[in-house]
């Protein structure tokens, strides 16, 4: 119905680029069908994810998977992942393996610099509308394992197991044509567990629809701006005045939540003003990581293009400063550190599989260690 690629075709390898096509038909009618060592790899930093896509892709096709669990902080030029089998087994479907990694992380990298940015306070995904309706599932997983507090799609609850949340559109305030019906509306209908956050800035100034909510309505948890960038006036003057008036009346519990156009560097100024933020095509919208796929290794032997480094190879890791190590595979182990590239995939069958949730835990491990180790501002500004 839609114009979406189906399933099917992706797995068939379809979707790749025609020249993938030209080659297989030029290896086979020559007889040539190399065992290789493939890696993939990115000038930048970034936290991995898609691998889950890459596996059921892959799964029966008769490869190995070597790859960092997703969530893991990968540095430039390190193998994130590594397949290794007959070229002519896997050539097509480098383009799809590319494309979900490639997107996902960049997904997953922008998520991750903006809860950074955020600090202690919240940082909730609200972004797939800015995407086709069919990438929201992978969006809102790559959020998630970057470790945003919430996702607003929800289809995230079928497709992931994560409860959704949201506030209010302006639509239901205009449906009403009163922001106090449309609020006390809201809270006699929605389920009590769901926070009372009301949108402020419908009608008048975002200062006076704060008064209205709290003095108008019996529960009031939070109160939202979405003021995009286009409007004028200083938004952090606007908030500390709605502090102002809301600490005066007896209200300083009720929190204040920004979104409409919010990117790292708002989320960064604004941490210490505001409770929570919506971020929405900062995180969605964000660009893909360039990794690129290269052989490294052809029937044992070292072999690469120029600017890539030869050979199958480890990355080992120092948890304590997140500082790299990257070996040959046949390489002695250094002490005191481990191996990120785990085997997922052998000979077509997944031996281990992706947990999105354990993936969460370790991207929050790994912030916790920027922060303590006093990186925060190389990975918030991508400095690294």
């Amino acid at each position: 119905m839609f114009l979406v690629v189906r399933d099917q075709d992706i797995k068939s390898g379809i979707a790749t680029d025609k020249y993938f096509i030209w080659t297989e038909r030029i290896l086979r009618e020559k007889k040539v069908n190399p065992f290789v060592v493939a890696e993939f790899t990115a000038s930048r930093w970034g936290i991995f994810s898609g691998l889950s896509d890459v596996l059921k892709l892959m799964e029966g096709i008769d490869v190995d998977i070597y790859a960092m669990p997703e969530g893991t902080l990968f540095f430039p030029h390190e193998p994130v992942m590594i397949v290794a089998g007959r070229y002519l087994d896997f050539a097509r479907f480098e383009t799809a393996m590319l494309g979900f990694v490639c997107h996902s992380s960049g997904v997953s990298t922008k998520a991750f610099r903006a809860k950074l940015a955020a600090g202690n306070r919240k940082v909730l995904s609200f972004g797939t509308r800015r995407q086709h309706p069919a990438l929201a599932a992978m969006i809102e997983r790559a959020a998630w394992i970057a470790g945003v507090d919430g996702v607003s799609n929800f289809a995230a609850e079928k497709y992931l197991g994560i409860e959704s949340l949201g506030t209010m559109p302006h639509a239901l305030i205009i449906s009403f044509r009163d922001q106090v019906e449309a609020w006390k509306a809201y809270h006699e209908v929605v389920d009590e567990n769901v926070p009372r956050t009301m949108l402020v800035d419908t009608y008048c100034d975002e200062k006076t629809e704060a008064i209205r909510a709290v003095e108008n309505v019996e529960r009031v948890d939070a109160v939202r701006l979405d003021t995009p960038g286009s409007r004028r006036g200083d938004i952090r003057k606007i908030i500390q005045e709605i502090r102002w008036e809301l600490k005066i009346r007896g209200k300083e519990d009720v929190k204040i939540v920004l979104s409409g156009g919010v990117d790292i560097e708002d989320i960064f100024n604004l941490r210490d003003v505001v409770d929570a933020f919506g971020v929405g095509t900062s995180i969605a919208g964000a660009g893909p990581i360039d990794f690129s796929m290269d052989i490294v290794e052809k029937e044992g032997e070292f072999c690469a293009k120029r600017g890539k480094r030869s050979g199958m190879k480890q990355v080992y890791r120092d948890w304590k400063t997140l500082e790299d190590d990257v070996r040959l595979f046949r390489d002695e182990e250094p002490e005191g550190r481990e191996p990120l590239l785990k085997k997922y995939m052998e000979s077509g069958k997944m031996i281990a599989e992706t947990d999105m949730n354990k993936s969460r835990e370790i991207a929050l491990k790994q912030m916790e260690v920027i922060r303590i180790t006093g990186r925060e501002e190389e990975f918030i500004f991508d400095r690294i």
